[in-house]
C-alpha cells in the first residue's frame, strides 16, 4: 500500500469514527426560572401543505425570550408537536417542537 492510500485509509477511518459522536450530541438545558405565559398570537389564515408551529418561550443567556409563531411544511403522515416546557422537580426543561409520526 503507498504512502498516500495508507493515509487516505487512516484519515477515513478516523473520519467514520467521529460521526457517530457529532451526529448524536446535543446539548441539554435545564433551568430554575419558570418561562412567563404564552403570548397570544393571532395564527393567519391557514397555508395548503403548511402547519402553524406556534410561539414560545425559549432560553437564551439568562432570560426568556420570545420566538414568533411561523408557518413549517407540512410533512404528510405526521403532526407538530410544538415547543414547550415540563417541569422536572424545581427545573424547568425546553422540549424542541418536533414531527411524530
Amino acid at each position: 500500500m503507498t504512502t498516500r492510500k495508507r493515509w487516505l485509509a487512516s484519515w477515513l477511518i478516523v473520519t467514520a469514527s467521529l460521526a457517530p459522536a457529532v451526529s448524536m450530541s446535543g446539548v441539554v438545558i435545564d433551568i430554575d426560572v419558570a418561562p412567563p405565559a404564552p403570548q397570544v398570537e393571532e395564527v393567519p389564515a391557514p397555508r395548503s401543505g403548511f402547519v402553524w408551529a406556534p410561539g414560545y418561550w425559549d432560553w437564551r443567556g439568562h432570560n426568556h425570550v420570545w420566538v414568533q409563531g411561523h408557518w413549517i411544511q407540512g410533512r404528510q403522515g405526521y403532526h407538530w408537536v410544538p415547543d414547550h416546557w415540563i417541569q422536572r422537580g424545581p427545573h424547568w426543561h425546553h422540549e424542541v417542537g418536533r414531527w411524530e409520526h
